[in-house]
Order: structure tokens, then sequence, then C-alpha cells
């Protein structure tokens, strides 16, 4: 575990550049460049993976309310951020958003699926928000935005699986590599905090 939590701290101080997908990062034009802004970013990545891997974890309802929860936010922030509105803290909110799902994944609290639902629907609108605030104002809103609803689905279907996979492993397997894999990413979350 020490090895992986060495990993992630060097990775994530090697390379900042590649950790956020936040302004200024090639150009955000039309489908593709929605489809590919979620993917240029770790911290986009870590959370919607993880949203999948809770959602699977919780099983249930959840498998599909909690990813739900995360697009349907996402598209509400989205919103805000190409018409301009002020959201506070938008990067350290993704940060946080990182570290507790980092630490809900490790931890495996019981969770009641609303609370899930509202915490990852918080989540959603900061990173949804941070997608539509750096949309250029020439480029097609809507191609954009299910570009990067389209890319948030599909990390959450991997994370699903991700979760599903590790959790067929067998009950003392799956909660070492959780608490591993989602310690690392809580880690990698201060460190993008720290950053912000």
């Amino acid at each position: 575990m020490k090895r992986i939590l060495s990993f992630a701290v060097l990775a994530s101080i090697v390379a900042p550049g590649a950790a956020l997908a936040h302004t200024g990062v090639g150009a955000t034009h039309g489908l593709v460049h929605g489809l590919m802004h979620p993917l240029t970013g770790l911290d986009h990545i870590l959370a919607m993976v993880a949203v999948g891997v809770l959602a699977a974890t919780l099983g249930g309802r959840a498998l599909w309310l909690i990813p739900a929860s995360f697009v349907a936010m996402a598209a509400g922030g989205g919103i805000l951020g190409v018409s301009h509105l002020a959201l506070p803290y938008v990067e350290a909110g993704i940060a946080v958003s990182v570290i507790v799902l980092g630490l809900v994944v490790a931890l495996q609290p019981r969770l009641p699926l609303a609370s899930a639902v509202a915490m990852v629907g918080l989540f959603g609108l900061y990173h949804g928000f941070a997608h539509g605030a750096e949309m250029p104002a020439d480029a097609s809103g809507l191609a954009y935005g299910i570009g990067f609803l389209g890319a948030t689905v599909a990390l959450h279907l991997g994370g699903i699986g991700l979760g599903l996979g590790i959790n067929s492993l067998g009950t003392r397997p799956a909660k070492r590599l959780a608490q591993v894999g989602g310690a690392a990413m809580a880690v990698i979350g201060v460190v993008l905090l720290i950053g912000a």
C-alpha cells in the first residue's frame, strides 16, 4: 500500500499539467472536443470512475441512480458555466470530490442511497460547471454538451465495470483493493486541492 500511495503522490507532482482539464487546455470545439474534455484531466477521470465504483458497490437502484444524479447535475452545471454564472470554489470543489469519493471507495461506509445521490449530484454540478465554463463562444453548445456528457457516462460505465470486477474477487481481496485504490485517489485529491 505504501508503494501505491508513493506512486500516486509522485504521479500527481510530476504531471500537474495533465491533472486538470480546465481553462487553457487545448481546443474545446464541438462533439469530439466535448468528448475529449473529461478525458484530459486526471481529476475528472478519477471522480467519474469512482462514481461508477460507488454505484457498483452499493448495487441495486444505486447502480443507475448514482451515475444519473452526477450526469443530470453535470448538465445543469454545464448550463451554469456556459451562462457565465458564478459558482464559488470550482477547482477546490472538484479536488474535494476526488478526495471524498476516494475515501468513500476506500472506507465503504454504509451510505443511505439518498445521501450518496445528493453527494454525487453536488460533485457533478462542479464538474459540469468546469466543462461548461470552458466552452468557447463559437462552439456548438449542444454538440459539446452531448460530448462531455457522453464521456462522463462512458467513465461511469467503466467505473461500474471496475466495481463489479472488484466485487467478484471475494470479500477480502475486494475490500483490500478498494482500500488501496481509494486511498491513492484521496491522496491525489489532496495534491490537487493544494494546487487549487
